[in-house]
């Protein structure tokens, strides 16, 4: 990097929905913006959660001025922990956003060496050469920011997650007004997420949903189960008041779901009447017609607590026939094959499902549509332009909004998760990258499974395994027992005894053979038994187990 440069460039969020984290660095001053976890889709077997990749960040750590984090979606802050510790840096986040990392740190017994600093719309920070501001936007979850950086160079401003929504419930509406003189003040980068750049016209309101929710509620004959995402607290607000309208008391099903809505009654941003919470074993103590249950699971996670009622394995709680289910958010993409099942699962217990989002008017998106974005770009009038948070044609769909509302297309930069967009003199390239990609966590494992594990939990899934044991004679290294064959998600060995009887033979026949040439050496006879089997068990099967030779000397 040269003096006097400055560098944007995101190591995630960019072609993938999730795992976002964009940097700003001027001189020697590095700016981190979000840092989010990623869910694994089922090609990553055993992977739990998926971050970004930190090297560069790591190399540069004394450069490292702070984190500022938008808002407090998962895919915003789901890696905080694994971040700080590689990487301690001061955190900038508003109230309620800190509230949520704070949950995180203290499960990972990060709280106490953690600097957490509130900040809020009307919060100015200074780092180095770079004066950092912020604006209100209005988003699904509350407290939700975008930033403004002050260069030597120009001004850039990051948008956060966003959309204008001029009723909102939680009475948290953007800052139009600012964003507007922020534009008048000369941008020269714009960072805009693209989230719903394919979607035509506007989001609409969130008080269309709580419209649904009453009328549901008002026609539900037995309980209700409302599943949405915890950290919506404008939707469990909208519960809580159609609970109160119908006289029924509220359970809290799922951990995320119980610990977030501590947080957002602690600090104020939800309403809940005294006496209106229950515990969920005090549920069948009380007429269906008088409990309202408040779930996890909106996207079908198999652990979750909407998936473990939908297959009656919840211990407290059961859904019975014309109880009714709201599921009171959309899927995410990739996850519709997950909330599929369970929407079938639901009708075979009998109750009342309404999902499908919009359509049901249970759901509206938190991220702006076509002539949001529009309106955006066109607040910010930005020389240069990168849309980010979202894959490829949602990115190219975007550059083509913010060429009609007239930013010259050849300045608007589609990068990748890596790419460096340099800006000198006012005038912006893209030339260079720097490392990026995934970080897979895997129970307490960070960063320490890879493509070569991924590779053999896939064949492992397929084609399971063959162990082949074989034990040689220390002086003479003759064969004194086996080779037996011992397999695993591969054959039933009792229905395969030709199979295994004739490997063992194969097996046999590789050591003779190498030990007629004089060679005794383990890798050579593992190499050649891996090879010897695998052909043969790929002609009779048309599989390619994972074949495990052991050679022991006694």
């Amino acid at each position: 990097m040269l003096s006097n440069e400055l560098s944007i460039f995101a190591l995630g969020g960019i072609n993938e929905i999730g795992k976002n984290m964009y940097v700003l660095q001027y001189d020697d001053d590095i700016l981190v913006i979000d840092c989010g976890g990623k869910f694994p889709d089922e090609s990553l077997l055993g992977i739990d959660l998926i971050i970004p990749d930190l090297t560069y960040l790591e190399e540069n750590r004394e450069k490292i001025r702070g984190l500022l984090i938008t808002h407090g979606h998962e895919d915003h802050i789901g890696g905080i922990p694994y971040f700080l510790k590689k990487l301690n840096v001061p955190i900038y986040a508003t109230r309620f956003t800190l509230g949520l990392i704070e949950l995180k740190l203290t499960e990972h017994r990060l709280i106490a060496d953690s600097e957490l600093i509130t900040i809020d719309a009307d919060s100015k920070l200074t780092f180095g050469e770079i004066s950092v501001s912020f604006f209100k936007v209005n988003h699904s979850i509350p407290d939700c920011l975008g930033i403004v950086f002050d260069t030597p160079e120009g001004r850039v401003v990051h948008t956060g997650d966003f959309k204008f929504d001029l009723t909102p419930v939680n009475d948290q509406h953007s800052d139009i007004h600012r964003m507007a003189e922020i534009g008048r003040e000369g941008v020269l980068v714009l960072l805009s997420e693209s989230t719903n750049a394919e979607r035509p016209g506007s989001t609409p309101t969130e008080l269309k949903v709580g419209n649904s929710i009453d009328e549901a509620f008002f026609k539900a004959k037995r309980k209700v189960f409302v599943s949405t995402f915890a950290s919506n607290i404008s939707r469990v607000q909208q519960v809580v008041d159609a609970a109160m309208k119908t006289n029924r008391k509220l359970a809290l099903l799922g951990r995320s779901m119980v610990n977030v809505v501590d947080v957002a009654v602690e600090r104020g941003y939800i309403n809940l009447p005294d006496g209106m919470l229950i515990d969920a074993k005090e549920v069948n103590n009380l007429a269906p017609e008088k409990v309202c249950i408040l779930c996890t699971g909106s996207q079908g996670e198999p652990m979750a607590a909407l998936a473990r009622l939908s297959n009656a394995s919840y211990r407290d709680v059961q859904i019975l026939p014309e109880d009714t289910v709201i599921l009171a958010a959309g899927p995410i993409p990739g996850n519709e094959k997950n909330v599929s099942r369970i929407i079938d699962n639901l009708f075979q217990l009998g109750a009342v499902v309404l999902y499908g989002g919009s359509a049901t008017g249970m759901h509206v998106s938190g991220h702006g549509y076509q002539e949001e974005l529009k309106l955006m770009l066109t607040l910010m009038k930005p020389r240069f332009f990168i849309p980010i948070h979202g894959e490829y044609r949602m990115l190219h769909q975007h550059k083509l909004l913010a060429a009609s509302v007239g930013v010259d297309p050849e300045n608007t930069f589609i990068i990748q998760n890596g790419d460096v967009v340099d800006v000198q003199n006012s005038e912006a390239r893209q030339t260079r990258k720097v490392p990026s990609g995934d970080t897979y966590v895997d129970g307490i494992g960070v960063g320490d499974v890879g493509d070569i594990i991924l590779r053999d939990r896939k064949q492992l899934s397929e084609d399971g395994m063959v162990v082949i044991v074989v034990t040689l004679s220390k002086r003479d290294q003759k064969i004194i027992s086996g080779p037996d064959t011992i397999t695993r998600g591969f054959v039933f060995n009792r229905d395969s005894e030709e199979l295994l009887r004739e490997t063992n033979r194969l097996v046999k026949k590789s050591i003779l053979d190498l030990q007629s040439e004089n060679k005794y050496q383990w890798n050579a006879m593992k190499r050649e038994i891996k090879k010897a089997v695998g052909q043969y068990l790929f002609a009779q099967t048309k599989r390619k187990p994972m074949i495990v030779p052991f050679i022991i000397e006694v």
